[in-house]
């Protein structure tokens, strides 16, 4: 047989892959996390999407919770907080927590890793610093800001995920359960009945239902200030 026309091809012509290292490695996963969600984001698919082996990304993380805390301090790098000058020290706080919000709508997979994830890194302390900050400057003592601020944000954290949940799962949409509601016994559940309108309302997402969440944490760690 006669191979004088076969074109052999180089290894070394191939494009070089980038380095594995820690940084390729976490944006790797937070792109799987933006397209697949948490499940997206294991260990073996992380290396697959690397043409590498799990093995190989132990090198530069311990283990899967250290990369969901590197993953995570990682997407909030994305987040743009109020000017440290600008408005009163609620207006700041509020829109800290509504810019927060909106990064967790935007890359949903956020929400979702947060709830599993015990967070490290520069990003997330900044966020709370932040939130402290404000807190301090309107009035909060030292042990209400502190758990305060758990509070506050795990409540911006849960309705992301909650609206995250809906869209995923595609079953019940909250439209079904307000139906349920609407049909339900008037003499067995009368305030239900009564109040299903409101109940459901939910305004324009960031200036009335949200914010009244906000108000009512906030007023409660005033309330309890010691």
């Amino acid at each position: 047989m006669n191979n004088t026309n076969r074109v052999i091809v180089s290894r070394r012509d191939r494009p070089a892959k980038d380095p594995l290292s820690r940084e390729l490695i976490v944006r790797t996963a937070y792109e799987l996390l933006k397209e697949q969600g948490l499940a997206g984001m294991s260990m073996r698919k992380v290396a697959k999407a690397l043409d590498t082996g799990p093995s190989s990304l132990y090198v530069y993380v311990n283990n899967l919770e250290e990369l969901n805390s590197y993953v995570l301090d990682s997407g909030l790098g994305e987040l743009v907080l109020p000017d440290s000058g600008e408005g009163s020290w609620k207006e700041r706080l509020f829109g800290a927590l509504s810019s927060y919000f909106l990064l967790l709508i935007e890359n949903p997979g956020l929400a979702e890793i947060s709830f599993s994830t015990i967070p490290r890194g520069d990003k997330y302390m900044e966020l709370i610093e932040y939130i402290l900050t404000a807190l301090h400057e309107g009035g909060v003592s030292p042990k209400s800001a502190a758990w305060g601020v758990d509070l506050l944000l795990l409540y911006v954290t849960s309705i992301a995920f909650e609206k995250h949940t809906w869209r995923k799962n595609g079953t019940m949409q909250p439209s079904d359960l307000k139906e349920t509601f609407k049909n339900a016994d008037p003499i067995r559940f009368p305030f239900i009945r009564s109040l299903n309108e409101q109940m459901f309302s939910e305004g324009t997402e960031l200036s009335e239902r949200f914010r009244w969440g906000l108000e009512a944490t906030l007023q409660g760690i005033q309330l309890n200030n010691k």
